[in-house]
């Protein structure tokens, strides 16, 4: 059966400590849903309700559409080890792009200023509602390693090649809606 908490106790921080995994979901009222997997490693928990990512480059920028166009943002994680669980955190998400100074503060505190080849931006969700659920019907799965090659690429790019593929490839969602890249794509 769902619980729902007004924040995150201690017992869901380490459960968020202990994944591998994430997928974000989010929508604006005109627009495709989007879910998209990310590796657990770039989570961190700010608080009882503020979590944040930090963000890599990728094929698509709809997080940041639907950011930019409505805010809202789910973060979901689910146990693929020992006890199952699933874990949502609902709320409000912001884009902090890489050059602004919300960036560079999340990126010194909670990341300890280390940025991955190919970091774009750090999602930033205050968190509305935590909702936790039994998890019996996810399967186990073990952990076998993360993959690098979208670091090992962007790292291939180099900062300027990795701006050009962003000025070309996340600068609007697959739904034509302005992703908030546009500034940082003429550096």
């Amino acid at each position: 059966m769902a619980k729902q908490f007004p924040a995150l106790l201690p017992e869901h921080v380490a459960f968020i400590g202990a994944q591998h995994i994430f997928f974000t979901a989010s929508a604006a009222a005109e627009s495709r849903i989007n879910i998209s997997p990310r590796e657990a490693s770039a989570l961190r928990v700010l608080g009882p309700n503020a979590v944040c990512y930090l963000d890599q480059t990728g094929s698509g920028a709809e997080t940041s559409a639907h950011l930019m166009a409505d805010g809202r943002l789910t973060l979901m994680l689910c146990s693929f080890e020992k006890a199952p669980l699933i874990m949502r955190l609902y709320g409000q998400g912001q884009s902090l792009f890489r050059g602004s100074a919300g960036y560079a503060a999340l990126l010194d505190g909670a990341f300890a200023g280390e940025e991955s080849p190919g970091a774009r931006q750090i999602v930033r969700l205050e968190v509305e509602m935590v909702q936790t659920s039994c998890g019996y019907g996810v399967p186990f799965f073990d952990f076998v390693s993360e993959r690098a090659q979208l670091k090992t690429w962007a790292a291939g790019q180099g900062p300027e090649g990795v701006a050009a593929y962003r000025a070309r490839k996340n600068l609007a969602s697959i739904d034509g809606l302005p992703t908030g890249f546009l500034a940082e794509a003429a550096e």
